[in-house]
């Protein structure tokens, strides 16, 4: 008989002729619980080890940080099936026809389910598992289907043999994996899906109306079955999705460790003054530490927003301030955004250059910087444009939805005819002084102005095409090209209206705006300004948290890392460093 070290060296041998292999997905898989084990059938983790991925058993886990361990090293997560979800987490007394229900599983599965929605993370609930997503994200569970049935739902037959059929919905992702209006299935329950909630919809009904599936309705890597597909030979296509969604998951975020993702547009701090706290997940907010760390968001550039009074208004009356004026007020909001960073110091930091962002994002934390959405913020006064950079802004936008003393608004009425003479002053002092000049808002004519006036590129920190959505405030591809010829960066914007002139605009649109941006400009001249907390966000696309969604279609689009880069802020950013170069000469 070998002696164990004779094996040992066998084992190596043989590992060693071994090629190395590509990493593999890991799903985690949900555990049922039985006291006192952790069980789970094993057709579950050999659907995912013949679907390409790599299975792991989650227990039920008790607290939130331990969940949030397991999430960060998982790529996809399969909820498998179990006893029934006890109905008081859904607001409803148990009825007499429920069945037992699983105490030490419930919450910690429940919870799971919405930190894993929060992360974006592939999933696909089974049996048991489609009612904890909709119990979990605000959907109903019937406790008993037996009063309305007309189908049989909990077959006696073996579970490799399907009993029933499903209709699955037009457009739905069962639809296109399968091919087919109907699927033979082989559920078993007495609960189901009594509303899918607003985060999801209906994905395949029974003959008799019974809820057999859903999916996101958000456009989310979200499916969720009533039947075992781990038991059937059709099951395949499921896991199959499963593991390719959570491929595609493992990829971006492979992405996003080597790429510094930068949002160029948020408004998040008008929010700052009405107590929204930036340091944990606010419903109030669309951009926070906690979404941006959930989308592996590195950086934003946070603007004080100053409304453009209209003839015969005052600027103290629009920001219900009795006696200040813009610089001041501007003044004031970067004052809590600084101090709300500092707050946070452990998380995040301020940053003015690109050097900064680069080392933020090495040392952990989240950059915040500062820009001005309006120029009226400059009272008139050359001079407060130094003042400005002194206290770290990198652009200016020229003006708002108004004409200004600078330039000329996309919705305003031809004041000056474009850009002003102070206007022209102005874009001179910024390039003196290392600020970006920003033509997201402008007139076309204060646009091109602009364009001739400016020795340094320029940028359009949250403008989308024209071509696509005829709106004043987009951009012509005439200016997009003449844009590029000059060195400088259009960013696409998720605001609804700039994306789609009728209907939901939704993240295909948006990408149908970058695509077409690439087109017209080449990869070197785009990137993402979002408008978060400033109305922008859409369908897919609605907050921080779904940055590492939109790297994944990206990639589905093929574009390579390197262009990734340049869109997330690389292209801003070289802008921004040429700018501030020019400044610092010129200072020097």
């Amino acid at each position: 008989m070998a002696n164990r070290f004779d094996i040992e060296a066998r084992l190596c041998g043989i590992y060693a002729t071994l090629p190395e292999a590509a990493p593999r997905p890991v799903i985690g898989i949900t555990g049922n619980y039985a006291a006192p084990e952790c069980r789970l059938a094993e057709a579950y983790y050999k659907a995912v080890e013949a679907a390409g991925g790599t299975p792991l058993i989650i227990p039920p886990l008790p607290g939130k940080d331990a969940i949030l361990n397991t999430l960060d090293r998982i790529d996809g997560l399969l909820l498998s099936g179990g006893a029934d979800i006890n109905p008081l987490f859904c607001g409803e007394e148990p009825l007499p026809a429920l069945h037992s229900i699983n105490a030490e599983r419930d919450l910690p599965e429940l919870l799971t389910v919405r930190l894993a929605y929060n992360r974006q993370l592939p999933m696909l609930g089974i049996c048991r598992g489609v009612q904890a997503l909709a119990a979990a994200l605000g959907g109903k569970v019937a406790q008993d289907i037996a009063a309305t049935a007309t189908v049989k739902h909990s077959q006696d037959a073996d579970r490799s043999e399907p009993t029933h059929t499903v209709a699955l919905a037009g457009g739905s992702v069962l639809r296109s994996l399968y091919g087919q209006e109907s699927l033979c299935v082989n559920s078993f329950h007495h609960q189901a899906v009594a509303e899918p909630g607003p985060r999801l919809c209906v994905a395949a009904r029974a003959a008799d109306g019974t809820v057999e599936a859903v999916e996101s309705s958000e456009l989310k890597s979200i499916v969720g079955v009533q039947w075992h597909p781990e038991c059937l030979a059709e099951g395949a296509p499921l896991f199959g999705w499963l593991v390719g969604e959570a491929a595609s998951y493992r990829e971006a975020r492979r992405v996003h460790s080597r790429v510094l993702t930068l949002d160029s547009h948020c408004d998040t701090p008008m929010f700052f003054a009405s107590g929204a706290d930036f340091g944990r997940r606010d419903p109030r907010l669309l951009v926070d530490l906690h979404k941006m760390d959930e989308g592996r968001q590195d950086a934003v550039v946070m603007v004080a927003y100053l409304p453009q009074p209209k003839p015969g208004e005052r600027f103290q009356d629009l920001v219900g301030l009795p006696a200040d004026g813009p610089k001041a007020y501007a003044d004031t909001i970067f004052g809590r955004i600084e101090a709300t960073v500092a707050a946070h110091a452990d998380s995040a930091a301020m940053a003015r250059s690109p050097r900064e962002l680069l080392a933020n994002k090495l040392s952990g934390r989240k950059s915040v910087m500062l820009g001005i959405e309006n120029g009226l913020a400059i009272e008139g006064d050359i001079a407060n444009i130094a003042h400005f950079a002194r206290r770290g802004v990198v652009y200016i936008t020229l003006c708002h939805n108004g004409d200004n003393d600078l330039c000329d608004s996309a919705r305003g009425n031809r004041t000056h005819g474009g850009v002003s003479p102070l206007g022209a002053e102005a874009i001179a002092e910024m390039n003196r002084q290392g600020v970006m000049v920003d033509l997201s808002h402008a007139s076309e004519q204060s646009f091109y102005d602009a364009l001739d006036i400016s020795r340094l590129p320029i940028v359009c920190s949250h403008s989308s095409a024209r071509a696509l959505c005829d709106h004043p405030r987009n951009l012509t591809d005439g200016q997009m090209r003449a844009l590029a010829a000059k060195g400088g960066v259009a960013q696409t914007t998720l605001y609804h209206g700039f994306l789609k002139a009728d209907g939901e605009a939704t993240v295909l649109d948006a990408l149908a705006h970058l695509d077409h941006a690439v087109d017209v400009m080449g990869i070197d001249h785009v990137g993402l300004g979002t408008d978060f907390d400033g109305d922008g966000g859409v369908r897919g696309y609605a907050s921080a948290s779904e940055a590492l969604s939109f790297t994944r279609r990206l990639l589905a689009r093929r574009y390579s890392e390197d262009d990734i880069r340049k869109i997330w802020g690389g292209n801003f950013m070289r802008v921004m460093a040429e700018v501030q170069a020019a400044g610092n000469e010129i200072k020097n």
